[in-house]
């Protein structure tokens, strides 16, 4: 018989669920995939690409901390507080990564994550703001 199963057929409404969640969250919370002015069709997939990727890690990330009771925006927030400190080893800068302590440790054990020991120093601001208005064209 081609007729679905009552159990495949509300399998296949709950994937429909997901699928809407998703989608709300690319659009609100900390993913927002607008409002972002592109100017070319290769920016804005690109956009949506690494929005998707965020999603991905934010959805793992929410599967390894979920007995943690925190979100996981809660969570990059406290990761948030790891600072290195710049060292000067023969003529060369690098970075010191602090063992992780608290919630921190527990944040990274829970994800499977092990930080480096060291970095290399780069001198690269980033800034995960941007005045975008500022840098469009006037018209």
């Amino acid at each position: 018989s081609n007729q679905a199963t009552s159990e495949k057929i509300h399998e296949r409404y709950k994937d429909l669920s997901k699928v809407e969640d998703a989608f709300r969250t690319f659009k609100t919370g900390h993913l927002e995939t607008r409002p972002f002015y592109v100017r070319s069709e290769e920016s804005t997939r690109g956009h949506v690409f690494v929005v998707m990727l965020a999603y991905r890690l934010e959805r793992e990330l929410y599967r390894s901390w979920r007995e943690l009771n925190l979100t996981v925006e809660e969570g990059i927030d406290e990761l948030g507080s790891l600072r290195g400190v710049e060292l000067e080893i023969n003529k060369t800068m690098c970075q010191r990564i602090p063992n992780p302590t608290g919630i921190n440790k527990l944040l990274l054990d829970a994800a499977d994550i092990r930080l480096p020991n060291v970095l290399p120093c780069r001198k690269i601001h980033v800034a995960t703001r941007k005045n975008i208005a500022s840098e469009r064209k006037k018209i």
